[in-house]
């Protein structure tokens, strides 16, 4: 691991389109506005004791073993830790327990089910950036596992009174960049566009050629708010060329994504405790990348060029060509990530389980909020289960949680007046 002064990975240039016009400003996680930037982050606070204590009564009722009398010295303890330093320390259970409870928690993600399975690795004693890039690097090998993706999450050191944890300004450790090209096109991902030039003012080279799929530096901010560069070594980052089972020509398209799902710019609260930086992964449905990283009109917009090699008629919306180019293009993800033995979820089955777990938490005696507009899937909507019932409405105060990103300093500094 290096500090990022070029030695990028550059992609094949392409045979039928390679840029796209430059996006609005979007939202890391839902790519429909930003998260409210008008709210900063707000830094380093005390911990609130009812907080703390309301995790501490549903951390030992759901874990049968943790029960009577060690509650009492462990409620005891953490108020006393609180009176004295603001804040106090999460035992290891606590906090695997905490981390999984806010995937379990979280409305949006259909994946729920295997909440109990999240590895959780612990590296709350780390602040320093060159540390936390190194165990982020570490992290993906652990989760990519050759294939084999492992839901896992890395927590580093949380904010204290006395100083902020370390930050990771990346949405996700493993991203594409966006270059601006001269005609205001950009190649590459239109979404980072902003943080590519971001990292490039910072000391990040970018790569000649410049490629649709060049791997972004990791960009990270210890206590003292200094940001640094940090290469991905190739080891960490296995990515999936991208065919398709019937039609010969996609490959020509030389398209590929990253295996590894990995947000790392949502904090973790637990308790009242809130750790800044805790990148967190599970694995990819098929549509989030054919039916949206490639397809959408602010990201790749690769839709109009697989529509034109399969013949299609695009005079008219009303032809349907963008719904049968986007069956294929989500076809060739899911084909190319199972031929690679690659880990990936397909809406059908990924629904119909969803639901299980809908009821396993029902027989539980807890509701499972739900966004609707996330769950169910961008594509075949309809024909998935999930789409034929209502959910109790999310709770954004439901603890523990990862929060929406907040406005970052770095790439939204505060204006005037």
């Amino acid at each position: 691991m290096t500090a990022a002064v070029g030695g990028q990975r550059s992609s094949d240039g392409p045979p039928e389109t390679d840029a796209v016009l430059v996006p609005q400003q979007h939202c890391p996680m839902t790519g429909r506005g930003r998260p409210d930037a008008g709210t900063p982050d707000t830094g380093p606070r005390p911990v609130d004791p009812d907080e703390a204590l309301e995790f501490l009564e549903q951390f030992h009722a759901e874990q049968p073993d943790a029960a009577g009398e060690r509650y009492e010295r462990r409620r005891e303890a953490v108020l006393e830790e609180i009176a004295s330093t603001g804040t106090y320390r999460h035992t290891s259970r606590e906090l695997a327990f905490g981390a999984q409870v806010a995937w379990r928690n979280s409305a949006r993600c259909i994946g729920r089910l295997y909440w109990k399975t999240l590895h959780v690795r612990d590296r709350r004693h780390l602040t320093a950036p060159s540390d936390v890039a190194a165990e982020c690097i570490e992290h993906l090998r652990e989760a990519t596992r050759g294939g084999r993706i492992r839901s896992t999450i890395t927590v580093f050191a949380p904010d204290v009174p006395e100083r902020p944890g370390p930050r990771i300004h990346n949405e996700q450790l493993i991203r594409y960049a966006g270059h601006r090209l001269p005609d205001g096109i950009v190649r590459g991902d239109p979404r980072l566009a902003d943080f590519t030039d971001l990292v490039e003012r910072l000391g990040w080279r970018r790569p000649e050629p410049r490629g649709r799929f060049d791997v972004l530096p990791l960009l990270v901010s210890g206590p003292d708010g200094r940001p640094q560069l940090f290469d991905l070594p190739e080891d960490a980052v296995l990515e999936v060329p991208l065919t398709h089972p019937d039609l010969a020509w996609f490959a020509d398209l030389r398209l590929r994504w990253h295996a590894v799902p990995a947000i790392s710019n949502m904090p973790l609260v637990v308790g009242g405790v809130r750790y800044p930086a805790a990148p967190f992964n599970g694995w990819y449905l098929n549509t989030e990348i054919g039916a949206r990283n490639l397809a959408d009109d602010d990201r790749y917009d690769l839709l109009p060029a697989v529509a034109r090699r399969m013949g299609l008629d695009t005079s008219s919306v009303r032809t349907l060509w963008r719904d049968r180019a986007l069956v294929e293009l989500t076809r060739a993800v899911q084909h190319s990530f199972d031929a690679a033995g690659v880990t990936m979820a397909d809406h059908h089955t990924e629904s119909e389980r969803f639901l299980i777990h809908v009821e396993k938490e029902e027989k539980a005696g807890r509701s499972c909020p739900a966004d609707w507009t996330w769950i169910v899937p961008p594509l075949s909507g309809g024909q998935t289960k999930v789409f034929h019932r209502y959910y109790d409405d999310p709770r954004p105060d439901e603890r523990p949680a990862f929060l929406p990103p907040g406005a970052d300093p770095l790439l939204d500094p505060p204006t005037a007046g």
